[in-house]
């Protein structure tokens, strides 16, 4: 049988590595696009240079969510035989994009945070997109631990 995402991911002696790739990802994706990211470059600035260790703390809190909203996903993958989640996520991107933004909505409606709320609703229009140009690396990232 396979591994569930959260038996993969949030090991305790996995998770701070999962964690360190998720936010290389994160600064991968950022370096990677142009101009018309500015946006999303700014709100990363603000919430990395305004409250100072908010952004690897959620990271970590985030992960537990990303693994429960990615895991129908990973057993369909599995339960399919494909070669690279990557590729299955990209082709279900509707779908993974929308379970990734409830995470993110989530927390963003629970914060009292009044400087991330505003840095995150700036970019909110946008992010979809964004999610989806990084399913690619996302899927090889979590297929990295399988």
């Amino acid at each position: 049988m396979t591994a569930t995402l959260q038996q993969m991911l949030l090991a305790p002696e996995v998770q701070p590595r999962v964690v360190a790739d998720c936010q290389a990802l994160v600064n991968q994706e950022l370096a990677s696009k142009g101009i018309a990211a500015t946006p999303i470059k700014v709100a990363y600035k603000a919430v990395t240079a305004f409250a100072p260790g908010y952004y690897d703390q959620t990271v970590s809190n985030m992960l537990p969510s990303m693994a429960f909203q990615l895991e129908p996903f990973w057993a369909d993958f599995c339960a399919s035989g494909g070669s690279e989640f990557g590729d299955y996520l990209v082709k279900h991107s509707d779908e993974v994009t929308e379970a990734l933004l409830s995470i993110t909505d989530g927390m963003a409606g629970e914060s009292e945070r009044a400087t991330i709320v505003k840095a995150y609703k700036a970019v909110r229009g946008s992010a979809g997109k964004n999610i989806e140009a990084a399913l690619p690396n996302l899927g090889a990232m979590v297929q990295k631990y399988a």
